[in-house]
């Protein structure tokens, strides 16, 4: 018997349910030539914003117990030179390309979204809303009249599937996801990471230059399966579920917790073809299971 692993997230049909997240697999570039990129459900790209941003001063990265911090502040080459110079290799590969988008303001969100509209190789916008690393007191997402805000604002101009990225640091995760969907947001990726920090007891300083940076890998799977698992029992559009996937078996969890599908990030770095091998696995399990469909198992939690 065949299995069937495509899903749909918005108008975007993937051929399985397994994409790589934001910032952790840059432009494709570095493993053009270790993985078959065809074989990827979707790529998200690395956030771009409308101008150039340096990012924050090293160090930037941390490795931690279970997992890492980082604090790059989305360093990118700005909209024109993603399109003039990262784009072509992307449009190349021939699955869903992602362009995840950050802004100051409501208008840059805007003006990113109009030039993405116009721009042939883009299937999809991520909003993310969930930087912990850009020095400001709260991030749009921790807000549920700022989010809804924004995605309402971008929604209005584009027709292109709308991804909304949420961060774990809030209160209540379902009130936010609430907020997104009502304005009309065609999925919602969660978790992205957890602000977080590490100290050097030696010179009694934090490791990160930007002092706090975000938690991601292994240690945070337990958490952000929860958060999938309540808003998957809240909001009825289709989830990306992330954080701390390293294996079939996680990447399975996150699917049953409710997510249509799973974006691997802190996971690339160990083992840059983990990603190939989730999908291999999710096919060897459905076959085990006898499981004809994968979205049998979406949200097939038993409790």
């Amino acid at each position: 018997m065949k299995q069937n692993l495509s899903v749909k997230i918005g108008k975007l049909r993937l051929k399985n349910p397994v994409m790589v997240a934001s910032g952790t697999f840059g432009y494709v570039e570095e493993f053009a030539s270790l993985i078959d990129l065809k074989k990827l459900g979707a790529i998200v790209t690395k956030t771009i914003t409308l101008k150039p941003k340096k990012g924050n001063p090293p160090p930037r990265t941390v490795e931690t117990a279970a997992g890492m911090l980082n604090a790059i502040g989305l360093e990118n080459p700005g909209i024109n030179v993603f399109i003039k110079e990262k784009l072509p290799l992307l449009r190349k590969i021939g699955i869903p390309i992602i362009v995840s988008i950050s802004a100051d303001n409501d208008l840059e969100f805007i003006e990113l979204t109009r030039i993405l509209n116009k721009t042939s190789g883009v299937s999809a916008i991520e909003l993310n809303l969930s930087c912990p690393n850009l020095g400001t007191s709260r991030m749009v997402s921790q807000l549920d009249k700022a989010t809804y805000r924004v995605v309402k604002a971008v929604r209005a101009a584009t027709k292109l599937t709308l991804i909304t990225k949420l961060t774990p640091n809030v209160t209540d995760i379902g009130l936010i996801a609430r907020a997104a969907t009502a304005a009309d947001t065609d999925a919602i990726s969660l978790v992205n990471t957890f602000l977080a920090m590490s100290v050097d007891k030696d010179t009694r300083c934090p490791r990160l230059a930007n002092i706090t940076g975000g938690l991601s890998g292994p240690a945070i799977k337990p958490i952000a399966l929860r958060m999938v698992w309540e808003v998957a029992r809240t909001v009825y559009v289709p989830i990306i579920g992330m954080g701390g996937i390293m294996n079939t078996e996680d990447a399975l969890e996150f699917i049953i917790a409710g997510a249509t599908a799973v974006s691997v990030g802190t996971g690339n770095f160990v083992n840059p073809k983990l990603t190939i091998e989730i999908i291999d696995g999710i096919k060897k399990h459905l076959k085990q299971k006898n499981v004809k469909d994968i979205k049998t198992l979406i949200g097939s939690i038993k409790c």
